[in-house]
């Protein structure tokens, strides 16, 4: 004997043998835009934020929630030329907050200089550097083409 069993959200349901050897006829539903367990991107297909998205990292939540919803929704509901430009004060709105709370915002430090990698490390050492009498004998560098159209151009050095 077949039966379905409600637990939260979520509909459990238990067939028989016989029951799932014969065709289905169940019917698809189109999805409800406001079906809060449904997956959805940063957009609503009605157009409006979905403050649930998990792209949004849960800047949503939290002290300054209400902060980065009013300068989202501005900047997502701009009419400006420049897109958010009239949003500036909600912008500084947040970042006042953000301020505020430090250990939940981290900021980058402008002063401190950007770690190297490995990579970085190695073309630096890499680089070799000209002296004025390896200038004087060295071949003047002409850039690359702009396009694969242009010929390629060589430059010799006679001494």
């Amino acid at each position: 004997m077949s039966y379905c069993k409600q637990e939260g959200k979520d509909k459990i349901i238990f067939v028989t043998k016989e029951d799932h050897e014969a065709p289905s006829n169940a019917e698809l539903v189109a999805d409800d835009p406001n079906d809060p367990y449904e997956d959805h991107g940063l957009i609503l297909p009605n157009g409006d934020i979905n403050w649930n998205c998990p792209c949004l990292g849960g800047m949503a939540s939290g002290p300054c929630g209400q902060q980065f919803k009013e300068a989202f929704s501005c900047f997502h509901y701009s009419k400006e030329e420049v897109k958010g430009s009239d949003c500036v004060e909600n912008f500084r709105n947040m970042q006042e907050c953000m301020q505020r709370y430090p250990e939940l915002y981290p900021q980058e430090d402008d002063n401190e200089p950007p770690k190297q990698t490995t990579e970085t490390n190695e073309a630096a050492a890499s680089t070799t550097t000209t002296t004025d009498t390896d200038s004087a004998s060295a071949a003047p560098v002409e850039p690359a083409p702009a396009s694969e159209e242009a010929a390629p151009t060589a430059s010799t050095s006679t001494s």
